[in-house]
């Protein structure tokens, strides 16, 4: 954890902020912090700064906030990734957090796993508490959107260019010409199952402005993929 993440309730009327369970025991065994010190910290969807420490105990760690610094820039991107496993989605959702992007769509394929759907990785509260272990070690504020669609052609079709309207848009899959050239415009980034998407996916995609790409020769997990593909197609953004 590089950043203390503060959230609205955290903040009292006097202008402290109090907090309690897992970042107080990261400050207190993690940090060793002590009263007077300064901790790194930043409020949910707003800035960076620092946060003396005024009161550390067992119960609680009191800071007197400072926040004046913007959080890092966004690298401009959606991902539209087909739902991996659970114990890949755990990993996913941290790292693209981390990589700043904007909005996460989990959607159904032809080789995703109906009972991936199920999982409680999926419920808002679990997918929050990914993502802002991905902030905390970026160093970030803005939590990514994610949404979660169980049907790929209506979403393609009738929500995508509402959604992300005037997008470069790629489509990672094996065997496709390496990665394009990079521009300013703003990304989709799609990442099919470990299996790869179908031909009938693929065709859709490209008839709505999706180009494949390649990730080379090597076949990689989701888990994998996903920060690779990013890089090649949006590098330090």
């Amino acid at each position: 954890m590089n950043l203390l993440l503060l959230r609205e309730e955290d903040f009292r009327e006097d202008g402290t902020v109090r907090l309690t369970g897992r970042r107080l025991l990261h400050a207190r065994e993690v940090l060793h912090a002590a009263t007077g010190d300064a901790l790194r910290i930043g409020r949910m969807g707003g800035l960076l700064g620092t946060g003396e420490v005024l009161r550390l105990d067992e119960t609680e760690l009191v800071l007197r906030p400072a926040l004046t610094e913007a959080p890092p820039p966004r690298a401009g991107a959606d991902l539209l990734l087909a739902v991996p496993r659970p114990k890949a989605l755990r990993k996913i959702l941290p790292a693209a957090a981390s990589l700043g992007v904007d909005r996460i769509v989990l959607v159904n394929a032809a080789r995703v796993e109906k009972s991936y759907f199920g999982s409680g990785v999926l419920s808002p509260e679990s997918i929050e508490e990914l993502l802002v272990l991905g902030l905390e070690q970026a160093r970030d504020t803005r939590l990514p959107e994610v949404l979660v669609r169980e049907r790929f052609r209506p979403f393609v079709e009738d929500e995508l260019d509402g959604l992300s309207p005037e997008t470069s848009r790629r489509v990672a899959h094996p065997g496709a010409p390496a990665a394009p050239a990079r521009n300013a415009r703003r990304l989709v980034l799609a990442i099919g199952p470990d299996g790869g998407w179908v031909p009938f996916e693929l065709e859709l995609m490209a008839a709505h402005g999706f180009v494949a790409f390649g990730l080379g020769p090597r076949t990689l997990r989701v888990e994998v993929a996903v920060p690779y593909a990013l890089g090649a197609v949006r590098g330090d953004r």
